[in-house]
């Protein structure tokens, strides 16, 4: 991925998130205390099976559509912003430290699964 896209894929996180904060009260819709168990569960599947796995593999794809719905609650992401998302776990320290308590290549494989189901382009907004 050249470092032009993964520009454009920061500025859309970026600008879509803000714009869906400014819209939504600051996701006031959203059930957080759900969304972080619901990913709990969701990050404790994948770790489960992420060494015996590879980012396209089916399973692996129907994990990354469970979080890309649960992304969904906040709002709707282009393939460009839910690719920043991925960035933005590897990027940020805490997000990197996060995710990567479930296991120490959360990081990096659910990123590589995530730009996987975004080429795929399902259920994306335009």
């Amino acid at each position: 991925m050249g470092n032009q896209y993964e520009d454009e894929c920061r500025r859309s996180l970026a600008e879509e998130q803000a714009k869906s904060l400014a819209e939504t009260n600051n996701w006031a819709h959203v059930d957080k205390d759900q969304v972080h168990r619901d990913w709990d569960v969701l990050y404790r599947e994948i770790a489960a099976c992420l060494d015996d796995s590879l980012p396209g593999d089916r399973q692996i794809q129907e994990l990354v559509r469970r979080h890309f719905d649960i992304t969904c609650r906040f709002y709707s992401p282009t393939r460009e912003a839910y690719v920043g998302t991925a960035l933005l776990y590897a990027e940020d320290d805490g997000m990197r430290e996060f995710h990567n308590s479930y296991h120490p290549k959360m990081v990096e494989f659910l990123g590589g699964a995530m730009r996987v189901f975004a080429d795929r382009g399902v259920g994306f907004a335009a």
